[in-house]
């Protein structure tokens, strides 16, 4: 199988569950989301935030309900590390103390994470402060995060996609770690799917999710 005959593959995939229109109206929901996300404030995102550091290595599905507990009393911009991981441990976070440690460390920009992040007009550099400024957020954290506050170029490469992409021969092996430019490789080719499909990277991703999962989450 050449490299065409994979993406065309894969993009016939897309096109296939496109069709669904229960799926694709989620799909176009969920994004409408994530861009009312953007114009939301510095608390809005840092609890974003807080959700993609709780979803690295642990399941989506259980840190969306461990965010909806969280309103109750703001528990990520509130709690002690003590308070906060006691909280994430009740939830069944399988990471409390490090997860906590994390989110408490990161509190140093809950009051003004949206203003430093959107004087970037270039949003890869918006990435690189996230990276290097905020302990427990990998690239592909960064993406999801920066997806999930309405900027719709980048690629979340989980566990999901990456399988995805290897079964369909879009790549020929599962990176064991994914750094700077391994990661800019792989997401380079999700372009090259989301442009021919003529749909965004973030979307791309949700169809691609659904997919494996059956799912569509955030």
């Amino acid at each position: 199988m050449n490299a065409n005959t994979s993406y065309l593959k894969i993009e016939g995939k897309i096109k296939n569950i496109q069709k669904d229109k229960v799926v694709s109206n989620t799909v176009k929901k969920r994004i409408n989301e994530f861009e009312e996300n953007f114009k939301g404030n510095n608390r809005l995102w840092f609890k974003e935030l807080c959700f993609c550091l709780l979803t690295a290595n642990f399941k989506a599905e259980t840190c969306i309900k461990i965010c909806e507990k969280e309103k109750k009393n703001d528990a990520f911009l509130n709690f002690s590390f003590a308070e906060l991981s006691k909280f994430l441990k009740e939830s069944n976070h399988r990471f409390p103390n490090t997860r906590a440690k994390f989110i408490v460390e990161a509190r140093k920009y809950k009051l003004n994470l949206r203003n430093i992040l959107t004087k970037y007009e270039n949003k890869n550099e918006a990435r690189e402060f996230i990276v290097k400024n905020i302990k427990g957020i990998g690239y592909k954290e960064a993406s999801h995060f920066l997806r999930n506050v309405g900027h719709k170029n980048f690629a979340i490469l989980d566990r999901h996609i990456l399988n995805i992409l290897y079964e369909n021969k879009i790549i020929f092996e599962i990176p064991k770690q994914l750094n700077k430019n391994t990661y800019i490789k792989i997401e380079n080719l999700m372009k090259i799917i989301a442009d021919d499909v003529e749909i965004s990277p973030a979307e791309l991703d949700l169809y691609l999710w659904y997919s494996k999962t059956g799912k569509i989450l955030k």
